[in-house]
């Protein structure tokens, strides 16, 4: 019975001890810069092919997508944000950034190639 109390005083103290320590601050959040560097490393370079508004969908000849661990092909996108098609022309060499989202690859990001 001794023992099982000592323990248990053990362990109690010793909970209190570690509320009572400062614990380490949590690291700061990432800061904007770098996480449009890294956004900036996941762009595919693609040459516009086919716009359609109306269906909201865009014709990709692209370059290796490195977050969709997708090769070089020619491709259709959905464009849901539909500002995003005022960043491209038929023929146009583009930077951008897709997503699978709920089963359809998305463009999520547009800019004009060498304006970085």
């Amino acid at each position: 019975m001794k023992l099982i109390s000592c323990t248990l005083l053990f362990a109690a103290l010793t909970l209190s001890a570690a509320a009572q320590t400062p614990s380490t601050p949590a690291p700061a959040p990432a800061t904007a810069p770098a996480s449009q560097t890294a956004a900036a490393k996941d762009m595919a370079e693609a040459e516009v092919r086919k716009i359609d508004k109306d269906a909201k969908k865009v014709t990709l000849k692209h370059g290796p997508i490195k977050n969709l661990d997708m090769p070089s092909m020619t491709m259709v996108f959905q464009v849901r944000d539909a500002t995003l098609f005022d960043k491209m022309a038929v023929g146009e060499k583009i930077m951008f950034t897709a997503e699978q989202l709920q089963g359809a690859y998305v463009i999520t990001g547009v800019e004009k190639a060498g304006t970085k």
